[in-house]
């Protein structure tokens, strides 16, 4: 079943919603199909026409030709709500400290991108509010006065025992640091996206005003590394804030003559961050009266005694011998008429098999059943299939991971 959009200047499109016929340039609507942003296909039925239907990505995204013409600007709405979701990713980046419903004031954005975009803006605001950080940071010069040490190497190399100048490294303290240099990176990058709104586009130009003798990094370039610390402490939330615009869910490539620019959340990846984030906090919580339990996340296994055939689990408890004990894997899939899709349970399957366990544990984002159990013929394995509705509030989706954790305490072994 689709609907029908001619000649569109902005496409609007919820996540895993029916397809939507658009009347699109084909150089656009190719470069769509090849850029995994959304399922496109040109429509048979209608010349000119593509069917666009999308996934599990959401965000905003805007497809120019390079020789001139309009944006074509593709939001995607995700179907949780936007509060929900951020309390979703503020828990996976910082179970500690996570965003509480109003904490960065995203309620009244029904979009992502402006809702991603305000956030950043007031959590590099409060970071800022006492002035830069400054810290040390290694530099290298030429200078006519010694400051630190001599490069001796480099002062023969490079002065072929000439005096002056002298090549010199020492700390400076600075605030063109790594910090300062992540929230300009986020700054710049939200300023180039489509569809920010006027009142905090003028906002995020303040910010980068207040960052102007920073250092930018340049498109390419690796994002520096930081270290929490108590220094620091102040720019921690809006540190991983901004790690999240300019780490990979960024769509932002050329293909032909094309230009594709947007940011795209992979509600499959913040899912099983999420889900495994909230099992290893419920278990360090309870590492006292756990017996010695120990999580790990993306833990390297093999299938065959061989060990040529990698898995890596999303979540896997050892017991105190250090032997696995219960295994879980996140799947951010809504239940259909038919059942959830087999390949999971194949794959959990191998998963019980390779650790030796008699049950595995799938989590899916909602369903039509909390939960489902499968015995697995002549092995004994159970599959157990939890759903877990996101659209509740956070301390009822909490409670639900508990009581997952406690079924995987009381796995049993083969």
């Amino acid at each position: 079943m689709t609907s029908s959009v001619d000649s569109p200047r902005s496409v609007e499109l919820v996540e895993h919603a029916p397809a939507t016929r658009l009347a699109l340039p084909d150089a656009v609507g190719r470069a769509l199909a090849a850029s995994d942003i959304v399922d496109a296909a040109p429509d048979p039925y209608t010349p000119e026409h593509w069917l666009l239907r999308a996934g599990s990505k959401v965000g905003a995204v805007a497809v120019t030709a390079t020789g001139g013409g309009e944006p074509v600007t593709v939001r995607i709405t995700p179907k949780v709500p936007i509060a929900r979701l951020f309390f979703l990713l503020g828990y996976s980046l910082d179970p500690r400290r996570s965003w509480r419903d109003g904490e960065v004031e995203v309620t009244e954005h029904r979009d992502l991108l402006p809702a991603l975009a305000h956030a950043v803006e007031r959590q590099v605001d409060r970071a800022l509010r006492q002035g830069l950080l400054q810290g040390y940071r290694p530099t290298e010069e030429s200078a006519l006065v010694v400051r630190g040490r001599i490069r001796e190497a480099e002062q023969i190399r490079r002065r072929f025992g000439a005096m002056l100048p002298v090549e010199v490294a020492y700390d400076e303290f600075t605030t063109d640091i790594a910090e300062n240099r992540i929230l300009h990176a986020a700054v710049e990058r939200l300023l180039r996206l489509p569809g920010i709104p006027r009142d905090v586009r003028r906002r995020l130009l303040h910010q980068r005003a207040r960052l102007t003798d920073v250092t930018a990094i340049v498109r390419g370039q690796p994002i520096p590394q930081w270290r929490p610390t108590r220094l620091n402490s102040r720019y921690h939330q809006a540190l991983r804030l901004s790690r999240v615009v300019l780490n990979g869910a960024s769509a932002e490539h050329r293909p032909g003559d094309l230009r594709i620019d947007g940011f795209l959340f992979d509600m499959n990846k913040l899912f099983e961050d999420f889900v495994t984030t909230a099992l290893r906090e419920t278990f360090r919580d309870r590492s006292q009266g756990s017996g010695g339990h120990t999580a790990r996340l993306q833990d390297s296994h093999h299938l065959d005694e061989a060990a040529a055939i990698r898995m890596k689990p999303d979540f896997v408890l050892y017991g105190p011998d250090g032997t696995p004990c219960a295994v879980a894997d996140a799947k951010y899939k809504a239940e259909r008429p038919g059942g959830y899709p087999g390949a999971d349970l194949y794959q959990m399957l191998a998963y019980c098999t390779a650790l030796d366990l008699r049950e595995g544990h799938l989590m899916y984002a909602k369903g039509n059943a909390p939960h489902t159990a499968h015995r697995v013929r002549h092995s004994g394995i159970v599959i157990h299939q939890h759903a877990l509705d996101l659209d509740q509030e956070p301390p009822g989706l909490l409670k639900d991971i508990e009581e997952v954790a406690q079924r995987l305490t009381n796995t049993p072994r083969v």
